[in-house]
């Protein structure tokens, strides 16, 4: 773990809220200069404390009113190798995420459709023909809110 001061801190929360911010613009706000702010930018990112920058899409704006998170049993748990399904359910190009969890479940997808009836099209002919793919629990996103997570 590494060890984080102030205006480690400071740079975080300043990158959560936009990541497109230039070392330059960023070290204005925080009173340091662009090599400085670059240089612990860059020690964050060796630490891995910053695992890259994402671009996020609004699915709704793109066509994709509907976002389902599914949980997925296994039918036949040994008869089929985890690698195979998640292999398999990464193919979908509606799945945008696959989680390994503990619990009733085997599998969380999050999974983004253009209306419910096209949901029901994807849950039947591409998710529930996959290799080993039993009970499923569906569950639909009505809003959301996002949230940075703590920083130290």
């Amino acid at each position: 773990m590494i060890e984080l001061d102030e205006t480690d801190r400071q740079i975080l929360r300043a990158l959560v809220q936009d990541a497109t911010q230039s070392a330059v613009a960023l070290g204005r706000k925080l009173g340091l200069s662009q090599p400085a702010t670059w240089r612990r930018i860059r020690r964050l990112e060796t630490a891995g404390v910053i695992r890259g920058r994402r671009l996020r899409l609004n699915a709704e704006a793109l066509g994709f009113g509907v976002t389902v998170f599914l949980g997925v049993k296994l039918a036949r748990k040994g008869q089929v190798s985890l690698e195979d399904f998640e292999r398999a359910v990464s193919a979908i190009p509606e799945v945008q995420t696959v989680e390994h969890v503990l619990g009733l479940y085997d599998y969380r997808l999050r999974v983004v459709a253009r209306d419910l009836s096209d949901f029901e099209r994807v849950l039947r002919r591409r998710i529930m023909t996959l290799p080993g793919a039993g009970d499923v629990e569906a569950n639909v996103l009505l809003s959301e809110e996002r949230l940075p997570g703590p920083i130290g």
